[in-house]
């Protein structure tokens, strides 16, 4: 059984190249074409294709805003992205869209008919650089998480409150603690309360304890 496809692109050269292609296909069927993502929308309606080949920058509404409405009225209608755009603000948004596929225009004839029957069967498919791009996001994600859950919470206090932190290790009171940074009272009983909620403790005895085990005293 053929795999039935809608092109969308609003560049009649482009559409009449890729037809003459796909035409060559003898698993592939071309069963309309559409210059802007709302006749795109309309055409789906009415042909039920299996695959959407959408261009991005299209008159009344883009690819990717399409990509989103198909994902949403017609979810086993596949996507595949064929545009000139290699850069991430447009590939992540596509991705974030429902696009099961992200290819560059210069992709080989061979290639992009292989493509169409990888994502047919239910695989995703992206550009190396996208999925380079793609790769490099999440290990930077990946590691602002990690650097996150490996910060110690005292490390989340500000000068002054390690300032009082260190001098409630030390046993003064709040009076004793104001006179010392010359600061109020009232103060310093705002710095002890933040103190609490950041490391994560209920009085000033665990935050003392708490000064001493990380060494925070003297």
């Amino acid at each position: 059984m053929s795999i039935r496809i809608l092109l969308a692109d609003d560049h009649k050269m482009v559409r009449k190249g890729l037809q003459m292609f796909l035409s060559s296909q003898r698993d592939i069927e071309l069963v309309g074409e559409a210059s802007s993502g709302i006749e795109a929308l309309q055409l789906v309606s009415q042909l039920a294709p299996d695959i959407v080949l959408m261009d991005i920058r299209m008159p009344d509404m883009s690819g990717i805003e399409a990509t989103k409405e198909l994902s949403r009225s017609h979810p086993n209608v596949k996507v595949i992205i064929l545009t000139s755009f290699s850069d991430q603000d447009h590939a992540l948004p596509a991705i974030r869209a429902g696009a099961k596929g992200y290819l560059l225009k210069d992709i080989e004839p061979d290639e992009l008919a292989s493509v169409i029957r990888r994502v047919h069967e239910g695989k995703v498919e992206l550009h190396p650089d996208i999925a380079s791009q793609l790769m490099n996001q999440y290990i930077s994600l990946y590691q602002e998480e990690n650097a996150s859950e490996k910060q110690q919470p005292y490390e989340q206090l500000t000068k002054r409150e390690h300032d009082v932190l260190r001098l409630i290790a030390s046993g003064m009171s709040n009076r004793s603690i104001a006179e010392e940074l010359v600061i109020t009272e009232k103060t310093v009983k705002t710095h002890v309360s933040h103190i609490l909620s950041k490391i994560g403790v209920s009085d000033r005895t665990q935050a003392a304890l708490y000064a001493l085990k990380h060494g925070l005293h003297g």
